[in-house]
């Protein structure tokens, strides 16, 4: 099985460091370049085409924001996960909203940062339901009228079963579990995810579970709520 490749994008030589330690030893995975600012991301995949790059948020010239949204327009865009200290706020949320596959604390243990990695790179997105609901609750409220008018337009483009589908996405399903609940096969609800991310031009799950939220679809279902 050919190897994860693995971009780090941190400011603190420190935390790179720690990381290449953690993860180097890893097996399947292979660290193949490091970045202390995201001024220097796009060079840096350019030449050393990572399947994920994992990125600190807060750095001194270009912030990790401004790098994944770079990063996820490029049409071979590796995936993102994003490094932080916090578990809910308005920077986390807008690293979700511009594509990136999750986050994980600074202070994560390494076995689950390993794991993040792999997950992300088989395109499982990292976000356990219990953060979903933290990240949703913390959404509310910022200009919330206006983002709910533009999802529920956009979620308008969903057939029926489409739309049962991203609800079961926000509420930080995996895919055999929406089998289950929706009474379908698990390559069926690979299909309904792949259309949904096509017609509403989005990257990951995490964005479906972030529009579902915002056109009011959780609430509806009694998983949302202010």
């Amino acid at each position: 099985m050919t190897a994860i490749r693995l971009l780090l994008v941190d400011d603190d030589p420190l935390v790179r460091a720690g990381l290449s330690l953690m993860i180097g030893g890893a097996d399947g995975i292979e660290i193949v370049g490091e970045a202390a600012d995201g001024k220097d991301v796009d060079t840096l995949v350019d030449r050393t085409r990572p399947d994920v790059v994992l990125m600190d948020i807060r750095m001194p010239s270009v912030d990790g924001l401004t790098a994944t949204e770079r990063l996820r327009a490029r049409p071979d865009a590796p995936q993102v996960v994003v490094l932080t200290t916090f578990h809910a706020d308005d920077q986390v949320l807008r690293a979700l909203r511009a594509g990136a596959a999750g986050f994980v604390l600074k202070d994560t243990p390494p076995a689950q940062i390993v794991d993040a990695v792999r997950r992300v790179a088989a395109g499982d997105p990292v976000l356990s339901p219990t953060v979903t609901r933290q990240l949703m609750h913390h959404a509310a409220g910022t200009a919330a009228d206006t983002r709910r008018a533009r999802a529920r337009e956009r979620i308008a483009a969903l057939n029926d079963r489409e739309r049962e589908v991203a609800v079961t996405v926000g509420r930080g399903l995996s895919n055999a579990e929406i089998a289950a609940e929706l009474f379908m096969s698990v390559a069926t609800v690979k299909t309904h995810v792949s259309r949904i991310l096509a017609k509403l031009d989005l990257n990951n799950r995490v964005q479906i579970a972030l529009l579902a939220y915002d056109a009011g679809l959780l609430e509806e279902t009694g998983e949302g709520g202010h």
